[in-house]
């Protein structure tokens, strides 16, 4: 038979009304054994795939996930992506990916989903600017994650990292080997980890009771060419008024500098020492191998997708509760009944110890 088959052939077939197959199809316990057994011979016969866009433009309950994300070229996508991959597969939903170009107004892009009415929920990768339209749909009713560090966590529920502790944490285990000159290539200032990083380099300096010098801090933008130029910025003062270390706030940057000293001669870490933040792919391979901040992002992908389909579970739970009280004037859903405050999960990042810190790897430190 033609594999456009459709749930009304499978009712013909079977002998029984659409509503039965629809029950049958999503596991609603009322459906008679035998019509279940009848229903479900059918589907196997003729190896009906039920279609997870038309479950959803029907207005039932659809098994479709959206993730809306930046494109896969980012450094940290890709892993994220592999957790969402990996946890996604041990339920019973699909999942639909919207990667978000620079060219396009993002606003748009959402609205243009949403009114599809094809995904029960969002997952949304650093979203950035489009977090305030994300809170709007979120307090409206509809199920968002995201997983972010670019602003201020607000109402949406949220998974990351402490960057004010790990920053804390790689600062500190520069200050433990005997440095008192660090300096801090920072990220841009429109993102809110970047600020959440130096206020974690500044504490370090001010528990050891280093000043900070603002002579040593030079601003990036999480780019390499803005960690070259930093690099190269720094290395043409004086030798004197070098740092003896750097804490770079991604490890993008910190494989720049890694080229610049080396482009120089300047040796890493008996000259300088390097730490890094993110922990990418390539930084246990280059050469020296960097010390950084490991954050772990296949488990935040994970995470963000179980906090995404509990929220989604438990809405639909309401609706159909919701159905069967025709006098019920309220909201059928309110996020804040399911969820009490909004959860912001913070995943658990660890300090890495490679070469370029000059520290032996037993160090390693789990924060």
């Amino acid at each position: 038979m033609d594999n456009k088959m459709t749930i009304q052939d499978i009712a013909r077939i079977a002998g029984v009304s659409k509503a039965t197959v629809s029950r049958v199809l999503n596991h609603n316990p009322s459906v008679n054994s035998l019509l279940r057994e009848r229903v479900q011979k059918v589907v196997q016969e003729y190896g009906f795939v039920r279609s997870v866009t038309a479950i959803g433009l029907a207005g039932g309950h659809t098994r479709l996930i959206g993730v809306l994300a930046p494109p896969l070229t980012w450094p940290s996508v890709p892993e994220i992506m592999h957790g969402v991959a990996e946890f996604i597969e041990r339920t019973d939903y699909e999942m639909v990916l919207y990667s978000i170009g620079f060219e396009r107004n993002h606003s748009d892009v959402l609205d243009h989903i949403l009114s599809m009415n094809m995904v029960a929920g969002l997952l949304a990768i650093f979203p950035g600017e489009l977090s305030r339209h994300l809170t709007n749909r979120f307090q409206r009713g509809f199920p968002v994650v995201t997983i972010d560090d670019q602003t201020k966590p607000a109402t949406l529920p949220w998974i990351g990292v402490d960057n004010v502790t790990s920053a804390y944490e790689a600062t500190r285990h520069l200050i433990e080997l005997g440095h008192l000159r660090i300096a801090h290539i920072l990220g841009p200032q429109s993102y809110y980890c970047s600020v959440e990083r130096y206020q974690g380099y500044c504490q370090a300096l001010q528990d050891a009771g280093i000043s900070v010098d603002p002579t040593l801090l030079l601003q990036g933008t999480f780019t390499p060419a803005s960690g070259r130029e930093c690099a190269t910025m720094l290395f043409s003062r004086k030798r004197s008024d070098w740092p003896t270390a750097i804490f770079v706030a991604n490890d993008q940057m910190a494989y720049a500098v890694l080229e610049v000293a080396e482009q120089q001669n300047i040796r890493v870490p008996e000259d300088i020492a390097i730490v890094g933040f993110d922990d990418n792919s390539f930084s246990a391979h280059i050469r020296p191998s960097l010390t950084t901040i490991r954050q772990p992002f296949s488990e935040m992908g994970q995470k963000a997708l179980e906090v995404l389909i509990t929220m989604i579970d438990q809405n639909h739970h309401l609706e159909k509760g919701a159905q069967k009280q025709s006098t019920q004037q309220e909201p059928i859903h309110s996020f804040e009944n399911i969820q009490g405050a909004s959860p912001r999960i913070r995943v658990p990042t660890r300090l890495i110890v490679r070469a370029s810190s000059g520290a032996p790897r037993s160090l390693e430190i789990g924060l």
